[in-house]
């Protein structure tokens, strides 16, 4: 059955990787799936026929047949638990790579998050500045967490794994801050993350399609 995602028709990040349909074509070209992507305006987002697949009215979404996902981290999961690649086979292991995909993106993705909207939308508010202080130090102290956990260590828990492709994706989004460089062994560990094959495929992908839609960046 073909696999069907969907993605921005023009895409915020400018084709920087960055918006999370590239962390499910990174999963699925990992797993050397082949699939197409269907392109979704920003109003056709909010209508009846992409609310029937995601109804909070965002993307990504996963079509197989008669299977219907939304939510990347639980896309990614799916690809990862039917085919061999992003997930280890001892039943431990898996257990802790699947506890590292949840990690990523409950503890350690909320902070840099709410950094980018506190810059993007909030940069013309008065309490703005203030604030920015605060959120910065939150991204901060999550990542100085994850930084003593991974140590020297070249991925989470031994060999790559979904685990790994999650909290990749996720730091990428605090680069731009520049938050990131500050922590060594976790811009060496993201850049380790960006040089697999599989990773450079999703994001020439992603940005091509934004390039041929004409997204900013």
């Amino acid at each position: 059955m073909t696999i069907t995602i969907t993605a921005f028709e023009r895409s915020p990040d400018g084709g920087k990787g960055l918006a999370r349909d590239t962390r499910v074509r990174w999963a699925l070209e990992e797993a050397g799936l082949p699939f197409k992507v269907r392109h979704v305006s920003f109003r056709a987002m909010k209508e009846p026929a992409h609310l029937a697949l995601h109804p909070f009215g965002q993307i990504p979404t996963y079509e197989e047949g008669n299977l219907v996902l939304f939510e990347s981290g639980a896309i990614v999961l799916h690809i990862a638990s039917r085919h061999a690649g992003l997930l280890p086979d001892d039943a431990d292991a898996r257990a802790r790579a699947i506890t590292w995909l949840f990690a990523a993106l409950n503890t350690v993705e909320p902070p840099i998050l709410e950094l980018s909207i506190a810059k993007v939308l909030e940069g013309d508010k008065p309490w703005n500045e203030a604030r920015m202080p605060l959120v910065k130090d939150r991204v901060r102290a999550r990542l100085a967490q994850l930084s003593a956990r991974l140590g020297a260590a070249d991925w989470l828990d031994g060999a790559f794994s979904a685990g790994d492709l999650m909290m990749v994706s996720v730091l990428l989004r605090s680069r731009p801050s520049g938050i990131l460089d500050e922590y060594p062994n976790l811009a060496a560990y993201a850049a380790r993350g960006e040089a697999r094959p599989a990773y450079k495929r999703a994001y020439e992908a992603q940005r091509r399609d934004a390039i041929a839609a004409g997204s900013p960046g």
